[in-house]
């Protein structure tokens, strides 16, 4: 990979954890107003479904996940096993698609009422 595509995938590292950073917060402290509150499951997801900034917020939280976590694995393959080059670089874009596809099915599930 050439220096300039290894130097735009620490910026997206980078911006994607201080999105995630943003993202945890509001999170946690979302589900602790909502078990302080006494808020069942149900009242959550009534108050979530149908919600498009609920649905945004996790999207975007998605998102950040999906960029940030496999380009962290492919330093880790790399720095532990030695797995360098395109093998690595085609299985971290497929762990990230995956969990793209997998947090996008839980969110239009959750705030779509849709089946999981």
């Amino acid at each position: 990979m050439s220096r300039r595509s290894e130097v735009l995938l620490w910026g997206a590292q980078r911006i994607s954890a201080m999105v995630l950073a943003v993202c945890v917060i509001v999170h946690l402290m979302t589900m602790i107003y909502a078990v302080r509150s006494g808020l069942s499951g149900s009242e959550i997801l009534g108050r979530t479904q149908g919600n498009i900034g609920w649905f945004a917020f996790y999207a975007v939280f998605i998102a950040a996940v999906s960029v940030h976590a496999p380009i962290g694995l492919r330093t880790i393959l790399a720095e532990t096993f030695n797995w360098r080059g395109r093998g690595a670089d085609v299985f971290a874009a497929v762990v990230g698609l995956s969990l793209a596809m997998w947090g996008l099915r839980a969110v239009m599930a959750v705030f779509g009422g849709s089946p999981a």
